[in-house]
This record gives structure tokens, sequence and C-alpha cells, in this order.
């Protein structure tokens, strides 16, 4: 595993608070990352300084992970990384936006024949400032994964699920953000040039399988969640794709993140 030169296990997931998601002792993040065969992690919403990050993640790094990221512009806000077994020949923040580059919602890694991205899209509220901003970041993203030429996986939360399929009570979010008619056309025009939704295309026509459930009510016994964070891939990776699992805890007591890691297998 750590002679490899291409990532061939890929996780993503929003850690809901680098320093929470650390802190639970004997179920936390610190435990999975100890057990995880992932040879790259991209991960969202530290929602801490690079100081606080390099802390809460120290056992980790000390074990030989290398972390590159993005640390938020505003305290308790965003904030993503990459954590990867070998460490990138180049590291990107941003996308080149005078808006966002600075918003700590984006950054890549270059490895040998791939580049991996870590993404965090903001939620957004229909018919209002932040679904408009919302938008302006999907444009501006959108060209610059146009623009790719090499393989490329970007990874994150998306904030946005695509279909009925991705979504369990679809029929009462046709108004609400994350499920709007030009959130999922965005997707589609994505897919349309040349990316793959690698989860999707290895657990096709069903349900899910979800990757975020409210912490409110029974959603997670119920499993009444949203499919939004994504593995989208061009390139000759994205048909090396060859398993893709939600890594979801077994009981609601033993999540340490209301979101459970996406992690894929490419041959």
């Amino acid at each position: 595993m750590y002679g490899r030169q291409v990532p061939q296990i890929i996780s993503t997931v929003n850690v809901n608070g680098v320093r929470a998601a650390t802190g639970k002792t004997g179920k936390g993040m610190l435990e999975w990352l100890a057990v995880t065969e992932a040879d790259v992690i991209c991960i969202q919403e530290t929602r801490a300084t690079d100081e606080q990050t390099r802390t809460a993640l120290a056992p980790a790094l000390d074990a030989g992970w290398h972390l590159a990221r993005a640390e938020p512009g505003l305290k308790g806000r965003a904030g993503v990384g990459i954590l990867s077994r070998r460490e990138p020949r180049a590291i990107r923040i941003g996308f080149g936006s005078a808006e966002f580059d600075g918003a700590a919602r984006y950054v890549e890694a270059e490895f040998d024949d791939v580049t991996v991205a870590s993404v965090y899209v903001h939620t957004g509220e229909a018919d209002t400032p932040m679904q408009d901003e919302k938008y302006r970041f999907l444009h501006e993203l959108g060209a610059h994964l146009k623009a790719q030429t090499r393989d490329f996986v970007i990874c994150g939360d998306w904030n946005v699920a695509h279909t009925e399929l991705d979504i369990k009570n679809w029929k009462g979010n046709l108004k609400n953000a994350g499920f709007l008619p030009g959130e999922r056309a965005w997707v589609d025009d994505i897919l349309a040039a040349g990316y793959v939704d690698v989860v999707r295309t290895l657990h096709p026509g069903v349900a899910g399988p979800y990757s975020w459930w409210s912490y409110r009510g029974r959603a997670y016994d119920n499993d009444a969640g949203w499919r939004i964070d994504y593995q989208l891939a061009r390139g000759d990776i994205a048909g090396r794709a060859k398993q893709a699992v939600v890594e979801r805890a077994a009981t609601y007591a033993l999540r340490w993140s209301d979101h459970a890691p996406v992690t894929v297998q490419y041959r």
C-alpha cells in the first residue's frame, strides 16, 4: 500500500468539525484513520485553524499521513483537506476564483497519474442570497472541472441530491435547497461533460446508498438520509472504479459525524 504511486482507494467524508470528530474517544475519527485502507482521504468542514487541525490529527500525522488543507477564512466555517499516505507533488488551494478562493471550500492534490480534489459546497437556502452564492460557486467550479485534462477525482460534500434515488423524502424537498432543479441540472451538466458518478455507477437503480442523516428524530435508525457526498471522476480512472461503500456506523451511538465516509476502490 505504502509503495503505490497511484491512489487506489479514495475516501471522502464531511467530518462536521475535526476537533469534535477526533475527540470521540474509542469510536472517533482517529480510530477510523488507524484502520482504514484508504490511500487518500478528502475531508470537509474541518471548522478549525491549521494549528487546531494538525493538533487534532496529530496521531495520524505522526503515523505518516500527509495533510494538504485550506484554512477557513471565517472562524468555525468550512475548511477542507486531503490526507494522503504519499506526499503530493503539488497542492493547489482554490480554483482561481476572486470570490471563493479564500473561503476554504476547495483544495486539490496532484499525484503521479491523478489529481484528487476535496470540495465543500455550502447548503444554501432557496430564494435567498445564500442560494445565489451557491449557484455562483457551482458555476465557477464547473468551469474549472471542465478544463481538466488529466485523470481527476473530485470528492466532497456537494449538498446536492442529484435524483429521487438520492434522497429518501424527495417529495417533501422539491422546493428546498439540496434538491432544487437548478442544482440537479448542474450535476447533469458535469456528467455530460465527461465526469462519472462512480458510486451511482456501481450502485445503479437503488435508493442511496445515503451518506448523510439528520441528527434529529430517528433519521439514522430509519435510514432516512441523503446521498450528497460524491466522488466524480474523469479520464481512465473513472473506468477503474470497482467497489464503492458507504462506511455507515453500526449504530447511532457509534457515529463521529452526521456524514459517513464514502470509499471507492479503483483497479
